[in-house]
């Protein structure tokens, strides 16, 4: 808790920077108006990984780094040529994030006091994000103990065995796979977070010159992280499947099949999952927060435009952007791809086996492969955004959103042939020649379902379609009729989607089920890897959707930097564009992610039934909701989400309420503030956002880990005593698939909602309705302060929880027997 002139922030080196002596200030010059942002430049946080490695010798290194990649080419080499060629793709991507670094870095950024707000942005940044994942590694270890005791206490499968692989070995393999997934998602929220707090005063220093360039600077620092992140997901997969079949001796006489290998990747898509999901809470929390605390107070009391520097607020706001938007969103879709890529590995293992294919490596590895053709032709849709410079306000000469389709378009139109291609050369077998036709099929399924998301959801999201501006209409009638439409709104918004979806699932399921391939007994066996398939090509494009993604909290971070900083107002439109822009690409990237995990989910559950099947020793193949124990697994399952949002949303609003006080003590103990005769004290606000987020996130994150893992374990031990063995996991199969469709349904609602009001507000601030400052603009900004935790913490945790709750049942599996 927190104590009066202080608070658990004070050990942040943002707290310790930005005090009474070196806050950013707005000194004002009565008889010139000038503001003076004193120097704040302070030496940046490096990892201590990164601190190790910058000490060694640059001969040493460099003989260290051929080691290691000679290392992961022999290692591939004896594993499968696959491999070899997913490495290769992923290095050569990271260079080419290497050289987007470089491009970004190299531009201005801009006049000091530009540099200084980026500075103070920074350093919040950084010290919030080292606390909190040094807390999320702290519960990752304690939950790997956990893993690692279940798993020396477990029955292992007969496959296991068969092989020699024993308990020990099992236990630790499945701990190594969890500590890794854990630290490559936290890298990649690190990435994110990295790149946009140095990307941000550039696009506001660009935007000065030209709109197209700002555009393009946005995008290249959003695609840069993006590359990053999707590339240390293939190939954090790749390098623990080669590893573990040349350390295990897979296909050799007496020891593991295979087609076996992917069930020991499980634990690697746990620990992105449980990384993802206290991210993207803590983020959240912390983002949303600031931003309703802000809003509520400077906006509707004080009447001052958003991003005042007068605002006490508006720094914890604008370091909410990049710990909530940039760096929870990278972990979030890195966990995305490491789901899916396992998921369908285990699945493509499963069919091989069963068809008895001759060489089943294509169709395990074909995931990997799909996304190292992701990172291709999602960096030539990133590079097909040029910087020609047109000066003035980018909406009047094009449409930013237009240029941001345009390159999605280009990236869809080569994965389509990319993953073509794909599928000819690893799904072809002689046992059903025209079988990967049909897979193809089920990729273009995938992809055309990802294209309809992203259409469906800037259709409910961008203020240039009807429902917006309806949204927009309803502010002019008051508060409550605005919140009224906007929950309508967002209600409406799931039947699409989930139309979408469920024709997709059955599309691609009837597509895999007639592409030929049967097992021993002439039964149809490619349903279920016609929907791993069409989840791939949904995923595609993944690294494009989220480079738009990050593009929306750079330029959201840049227009606050270009109003902190005084700009002249035509550069600070320019901004406002390209962040109204930023807001539906979030939204829009949302729904996307929503729409594959509800596919990624179908996945998961099925290998969750396959794995129990392979544990029990006996089928396992359909759940009966008619009887009571399952029915009520459902009912606690659907729960589940209700109260997850709930906590969710009142933990923002709970933190919100502290923000909001001690903005409001502020501006009545400190009345020179709004005449810029005294200075804000921001530091207190990011210090108060920043505990209060750490705290609030474990009771969601908790109930989320604990609940399936409770009910597993208690219905195993009334199966027990009832004479029914499999019923923990028969109860727990309802819990997921209760608990997904309720949560995809719930997501959908959450995002599309909080969106909506979010470009509402934006709209009436363009000048419709009477613009800045009406009662109509009052009104929308109550419905954008409702919608923020929706759209940014409870939304974006949902669909990390969906799919975590089938990670955590795959690894927890042994004990609901």
């Amino acid at each position: 808790m927190m104590e009066e002139g202080g608070s658990e922030f004070n050990n942040y080196p943002v707290a310790r920077r930005v005090n009474s002596t070196h806050t950013i200030i707005m000194d004002a010059d009565m008889e010139t108006g000038t503001r003076i942002f004193p120097n704040m430049r302070t030496k940046p946080y490096t990892p201590l990984i990164f601190r190790i490695l910058l000490r060694l010798n640059v001969r040493v290194l460099f003989l260290l780094f051929l080691i290691g990649i000679g290392a992961i080419f022999y290692m591939g080499a004896r594993t499968s040529p696959i491999i070899v060629f997913v490495i290769s793709v992923c290095i050569l991507s990271f260079l080419v994030a290497i050289y987007l670094i470089k491009w970004v870095l190299a531009k201005d950024e801009g006049p000091p006091e530009m540099v200084q707000i980026s500075d103070a942005i920074r350093d919040g940044a950084e010290g919030f994000f080292r606390t909190q994942y040094g807390s999320i590694s702290k519960m990752a270890m304690l939950l790997a103990l956990v893993i690692l005791f279940i798993y020396l206490f477990r029955t292992i499968t007969p496959q296991q065995e068969a092989s020699g692989l024993g308990r020990s070995t099992s236990a630790y393999i499945t701990v190594a796979a969890f500590l890794l997934g854990a630290l490559c998602s936290g890298f990649a929220g690190y990435v994110g977070m990295w790149v946009s707090v140095r990307a941000n005063v550039r696009v506001s220093s660009a935007a000065r010159r030209s709109a197209r360039e700002a555009l393009q600077i946005a995008t290249r620092a959003g695609g840069l992280s993006a590359i990053i992140v999707v590339g240390m997901a293939v190939i954090g997969i790749a390098i623990l499947y080669a590893t573990f079949y040349v350390w295990l001796g897979v296909d050799s006489p007496g020891s593991m099949k295979v087609t076996d290998l992917p069930l020991l990747l499980v634990g690697y898509g746990f620990g992105a999952s449980f990384v993802a999901l206290f991210a993207q809470l803590g983020g959240g929390i912390f983002t949303k927060a600031a931003d309703v605390g802000a809003d509520l107070v400077g906006k509707v009391e004080q009447g001052i435009p958003e991003d005042d520097p007068r605002n006490p607020a508006v720094i914890a706001d604008l370091v909410g952007d990049n710990v909530g938007d940039c760096a929870a969103r990278g972990a979030d879709l890195f966990e995305s791809i490491a789901a899916e890529i396992v998921s369908a590995m285990i699945l493509g293992g499963t069919m091989a086996q069963r068809c008895k294919i001759e060489d089943p490596s294509g169709f395990i590895l074909f995931p990997l492969v799909v996304h190292s053709f992701d990172l291709i032709v999602s960096s030539v849709g990133i590079f097909s955004i040029k910087g020609t410079r047109e000066s003035g306000v980018i909406g009047q000469t094009e449409d930013p959103m237009a240029i941001l389709q345009k390159g999605y378009s280009i990236t869809i139109v080569l994965a389509v042939l990319a993953f073509g291609a794909s599928t000819r050369w690893l799904l072809y077998t002689e046992q059903a020649p025209s079988a990967w036709f049909n897979f193809a099929l089920c990729g273009l399924v995938g992809i055309t379902t990802a294209y309809i998301f992203v259409w469906i959801t800037t259709y409910y999201t961008d203020y240039k379609h009807e429902p917006v501006r309806t949204l927009a209409l309803s502010s002019s009638t008051g508060h409550g009729t605005n919140i009224i439409a906007g929950v309508s709104l967002g209600l409406e918004s799931t039947a699409l989607p989930v139309l979408v979806i469920s024709v997709s699932i059955i599309s691609a399921f009837w597509l895999g089920q007639t592409a030929g391939l049967v097992d021993e007994t002439g039964n149809p066996t490619g349903g279920l890897f016609g929907t791993a398939v069409a989840t791939m090509g949904m995923l595609s494009t993944a690294a494009y959707i989220l480079t738009m993604d990050m593009f929306g909290p750079i330029a959201d971070n840049a227009g606050g930097i270009v109003e902190m900083s005084q700009q002249p107002e035509s550069v600070r439109e320019i901004t406002d564009i390209l962040d109204a822009v930023g807001n539906t690409t979030k939204a829009t990237t949302k729904g996307f992610a929503i729409g594959s995990a509800a596919l990624a989910s179908f996945l998961l559950f099925s290998a969750y039934m396959d794995e129990v099947s392979t544990f029990a020793r006996e089928p396992f193949k359909q759940v009966d909701i008619a009887i009571p124990e399952i029915f009520v697994g459902g009912l606690l399952g659907s729960m589940l989400i209700f109260v997850f949002s709930a906590w969710a949303c009142s933990a923002v609003g709970r933190t919100a309420q502290e923000v909001v006080n001690e903005v409001r003590r502020q501006f009545i103990e400190r009345p020179g503030i709004m005449d810029y005769k005294e200075k804000p004290d921001y530091a207190r606000c990011v210090a108060i956002v920043a505990s209060a987020s750490l705290r609030e996130m474990i009771k969601p994150g908790a109930l989320a880990i604990i609940s399936p893992i409770v009910v597993g374990f208690v219905f195993r031990i009334l199966g027990h005593y009832t004479g029914h063995p499999l019923l923990g996991a028969k109860v727990v199969a309802a819990f997921l698939m209760f608990g997904t469709v309720s949560g995809i349904l719930m997501a959908l609602f959450l995002n599309t909602a909080g969106g909506a009001w979010d470009n509402a507000k934006k709209y009436i601030e363009t000048g419709a309705l009477g613009g800045k400052g009406s009662e109509a603009h009052k009104a929308a900004i109550t419905g954008d302060t409702v919608g923020d935790p929706f759209k940014d913490t409870a939304g974006p945790s949902l669909h990390v929880l969906i799919k975590m709750l089938s990670t955590i049942t795959l690894v927890m599996a042994p004990i609901f027997l």
